[in-house]
């Protein structure tokens, strides 16, 4: 599969059907864009999982979080990696070995390992690199549209809400992509959108932050 860029159709169908979200890395601080994420999704429905073995057994945002994935005692629909690109093939095979096996990778902004990606794919998960889900779940939603941010996508019939205020938008309907949907959305340099208070600018495709530190690779080493 071509991981350059991605069919708004197939991201949509992963943010459509993954309920349940294991999110690696996650942090507990609030300035930090994993925790941005982490709430984010947990607003929007999900069933978000954290995974951080420096606060397993405490609560973030009333849910445990766990020390490894092997630790989670229920099905994950998606595995959401907020580790440094090296860290990625422990994770594929930590995923592996989860019954049953998570339909779905995400590696977050900056991060793309394609040999592991590979391996996932080998073994019937769906990959996406380097894309944020809060984002796209944003742009495809046009949540964003709302904070004046182009989501890139036409559609004739207007956005649902999801919960309370004209910010929550559901994903039920079809758009048309009206751009390439590629990394970059507009951020601050804490990873915030709009919607968390951020001055927004143009965040650079090769130029990201992970939770380890600026990740500036496209390869798998």
């Amino acid at each position: 599969m071509n991981h350059d860029r991605y069919d708004d159709g197939y991201i949509r169908g992963i943010l459509n059907t993954a309920k349940t979200i294991a999110m690696v890395g996650v942090s507990a601080n609030t300035s930090r864009p994993s925790y941005f994420v982490f709430k984010y999704l947990l607003a929007r429905g999900y069933r978000v999982i954290p995974v951080n073995p420096g606060l397993a057994g405490q609560d973030l945002l009333g849910q445990r979080v766990y020390a490894r994935l092997a630790d989670i005692p229920e099905p994950v629909d998606m595995v959401d990696v907020f580790r440094a690109t090296p860290y990625v093939p422990g994770i594929v095979a930590q995923t592996l070995q989860m019954q049953p096996r998570p339909g779905v990778l995400w590696m977050q902004l900056g991060i793309r390992n394609d040999d592991a990606a590979r391996l996932a794919e080998a073994n019937g998960i769906r990959v996406v690199m380097d894309r944020c889900p809060k984002i796209e779940y944003g742009r495809l939603s046009s949540e964003i549209s709302w904070m004046g941010v182009n989501s890139r996508t036409l559609s004739s019939k207007r956005a649902q809400l999801s919960g309370r205020g004209v910010q929550r938008m559901s994903l039920n309907r079809v758009t048309v992509a009206g751009g390439p949907a590629i990394g970059g959305q507009r951020t601050d340099e804490r990873g915030r959108t709009p919607e968390d208070g951020a001055q927004t600018t143009t965040t650079d495709d090769r130029e990201r932050t992970t939770e380890d530190g600026p990740q500036t690779t496209k390869s798998g080493v």
